[in-house]
């Protein structure tokens, strides 16, 4: 229980320094000096230990508010400080209520953990999301205040990683933090945006193709491969142009291997819809290889084989990256630059050259929007071009198995 003491009317930093404390508990000598603010005073403890305060009162109720320790605080600063507070009250406002709202408001780690559980683990990229997190938002941002976090601040964070991580990294962060941010203020955690008007990197969109001579070289490198789980996720996304994610997460319950068809619930897609896709002869072929080897493992380990494709060595879980064992398949293979979603490309390559449309092509990748698959167009440049000289060789009597009508065309005149 703190008391109050009648002390000399001199309150300076002597006085403080040589005041006692009491033989139990606390006590509060208030400033009494010409200059006295209001229920400024300094409170002392048994062991000694000094800082100074703001008694007020706010609507009825009565407030202490600690100022600052001394000799950290001297007296005239302590002064100055209570008076600035006192200015608040005196306005209507409760200094303690805001330090309090302060203290308790949130940071960007306990926002990052919030998008983490709430947001990103209904995401088909939340594995991305997290990483980002982990590797440039909290290192950079985490201790400090939601509420306090600026345009500058983040401008700035981008800027920066786009010297140090690359302008792609850079930007996907941004957006990373735009959505944090558009949630803090559904969270009413603030009330702006501070990633709004980031001026993002110019992106120039990149599809990989690989050869046959690649083909052949990746094929080789995964007959070789150690680890013929993670060969068998990289056949598969070969054979069926399917996302990482897709494939990562299958579930055999997901495929009808006598009918040769895959259906994707929405839970794994992007789009958020089922796809239900064929798929091919030797795709059956190599799932029902993983299957029966599966089960072998589980009848000699007397246990029930995993409900997923591609288990996780560990756990009850589906493999989740692949990336490691990927950029070593290349460097074996000798691929410059190929990324694993090129394979989806790369899928998508063959099914022009072999003269597909782009419904087609565009329903086996599982796309809605006829536009995401005229990214494909230019793929029909050889196809059309053979089909063209073709046509150029019959009418000019070129081609003479076709069995078609000669038209002679001569030169203009």
């Amino acid at each position: 229980m703190a008391t109050t003491g009648k002390f000399d009317d001199w309150f300076d930093d002597k006085f403080v320094r040589e005041l006692t404390g009491p033989e139990k508990g606390n006590r509060i000598a208030y400033d009494r000096g010409n200059d006295a603010v209001k229920g400024f005073g300094v409170r002392v403890t048994k062991a000694g230990a000094k800082s100074f305060i703001l008694n007020y009162t706010v609507a009825g109720r009565e407030r202490r508010l600690t100022i600052g320790g001394y000799p950290t605080w001297k007296v005239a600063a302590a002064r100055e400080q209570a008076k600035s507070l006192r200015r608040k009250v005196d306005s209507g406002d409760d200094p303690l209520a805001e330090k309090e709202a302060e203290r308790d408001a949130a940071t960007v780690s306990q926002l990052c953990d919030r998008y983490l559980v709430e947001h990103a683990s209904r995401k088909r990229t939340g594995g991305g999301d997290r990483s980002m997190i982990e590797r440039f938002v909290r290192p950079r941002l985490g201790s400090r205040k939601v509420a306090a976090i600026t345009f500058d601040d983040l401008d700035g964070m981008h800027r920066k990683l786009t010297t140090e991580s690359g302008p792609y990294s850079a930007n996907r962060v941004a957006a990373l933090l735009g959505k944090m941010f558009a949630l803090a203020i559904r969270w009413r955690m603030r009330t702006d945006s501070p990633a709004k008007g980031i001026e993002r990197n110019p992106e120039e969109r990149r599809y990989r193709y690989l050869s046959g001579d690649e083909l052949r070289r990746l094929t080789e490198a995964l007959a070789a491969c150690r680890s013929q789980q993670t060969a068998n996720a990289v056949r598969l996304l070969l054979l069926t142009g399917a996302r990482r994610g897709e494939v990562l997460g299958a579930t055999w319950d997901q495929f009808d291997l006598e009918a040769g068809v895959w259906v994707k619930p929405s839970s794994h897609t992007k789009q958020k819809r089922e796809h239900r896709v064929p798929i091919s002869a030797p795709a059956r072929q190599l799932l029902a290889d993983i299957r029966d080897r599966a089960e072998r493992r589980a009848a000699e380990r007397h246990c029930e084989p995993s409900t997923f494709v591609f288990p996780a060595r560990t756990g009850d879980g589906p493999m989740t990256e692949i990336k490691t064992a990927w950029a070593g398949l290349c460097r074996v293979a000798q691929l410059d630059g190929v990324r694993l979603h090129d394979l989806r490309h790369t899928y998508a390559s063959v099914l022009a050259s072999a003269g597909l449309s782009l419904p087609v092509i565009g329903a086996l990748l599982g796309h809605t929007q006829p536009g995401t698959t005229a990214r494909y167009a230019h793929l029909f440049d050889d196809p059309l071009r053979a089909a063209t000289e073709r046509a150029g060789a019959i009418m000019t009597g070129g081609d003479k198995t076709s069995g078609a009508e000669v038209v002679p065309i001569g030169k203009g005149r």
